[in-house]
């Protein structure tokens, strides 16, 4: 449904995508993540036709994002949290607009929308918080069933209240429509996403299904009988290792449960316990991007 070959653009003297290639299956949620300025806007105005690549290929519904063409965009949904719309406009004028440009409109799936995020019908789009202007956005974006679902920082300065209204919103979609958030409110989106796109810096460091991620990066705690030392050549796979006391604690991001047990019990002498725990992927997005950033 989307995908990227070899993606670039560059901004006169600075690449802000630099060869980044994936592929987001038809039915699948995507997490587009990495912290500000990685590469995740300029990744998705490519794919919107809003920016052109300066090199490589970027398609959507196998169309070339250059040419996406009305036909295209009766099937894409798209909201950003700096989406623009008719401040002069009340909900109901906006909504009335809108209705004509797509052929499967559904009325009854924008009246259940504008219900369930509490839309005021007769207030100015201008007069709405930001809040209630991403609501009103993803509102605008579902009632044709788009195909496609592409959201650019949707949770950016909402509360949690509007955060939750506006996951329920989209969860109302998980299935039927395939999406692609880019988002650094990684709490948001770690039960909806099945993958995970991690972009530092504009490069693409891993794509993988997000069941496969948190499989592999464990927070391990070693107890020892003695004082802990952090070892002077530690696996390149252990990331925030700390030693207190007599307890040396680490994230093992290829984490394997017979294997890394085996190899730490060979590894250190006198070991008293091994607590292993799963890891957030708030902590693992952080202690993967402090990881390349201490390696630059």
């Amino acid at each position: 449904m989307i995908r990227t070959e070899n993606l670039w653009k560059r901004f006169r003297h600075h690449d802000a995508v630099r060869g980044i290639s994936f592929s987001v299956p038809e039915g699948s949620a995507y997490a587009l993540i990495g912290a500000n300025g990685a590469g995740k806007t300029t990744t998705l105005k490519i794919l919107m036709n809003i920016l052109e690549p300066s090199s490589g290929s970027a398609t959507v519904l196998g169309i070339d994002s250059r040419r996406i063409s009305p036909r295209e965009l009766n099937r894409i949904g798209y909201v950003s949290e700096n989406q623009q719309m008719p401040e002069r406009l009340t909900v109901d004028e906006y909504f009335s607009y809108l209705r004509p440009f797509y052929q499967r409109w559904d009325r009854r799936l924008e009246t259940s929308l504008r219900v369930q995020l509490r839309l005021p019908a007769t207030r100015r789009i201008g007069e709405l918080s930001h809040g209630m202007r991403m609501k009103m956005a993803l509102a605008c974006a579902l009632p044709f069933h788009p195909s496609v679902l592409i959201l650019d920082e949707p949770f950016s300065g909402l509360d949690p209240l509007v955060r939750d209204e506006f996951m329920e919103g989209v969860l109302g979609q998980a299935g039927e429509t395939t999406i692609l958030i880019s988002t650094h409110e990684l709490g948001e989106i770690e039960g909806v996403a099945t993958h995970v796109v991690f972009l530092e810096e504009g490069e693409l460091l891993f794509d993988e299904p997000m069941e496969q991620l948190r499989a592999r990066f464990r927070v391990v705690r070693i107890v020892f009988d003695h004082p802990a030392h952090a070892p002077q050549e530690p696996s390149p796979d252990w990331l925030q290792l700390t030693a207190e006391g007599n307890t040396l604690q680490f994230i093992d991001s290829r984490f394997s449960e017979r294997r890394s047990r085996e190899n730490l019990n060979a590894r250190f002498p006198g070991i008293r316990s091994i607590d292993i725990e799963p890891v957030p992927l708030r902590t693992i997005f952080t202690s993967l991007a402090r990881a390349v950033r201490n390696a630059a």
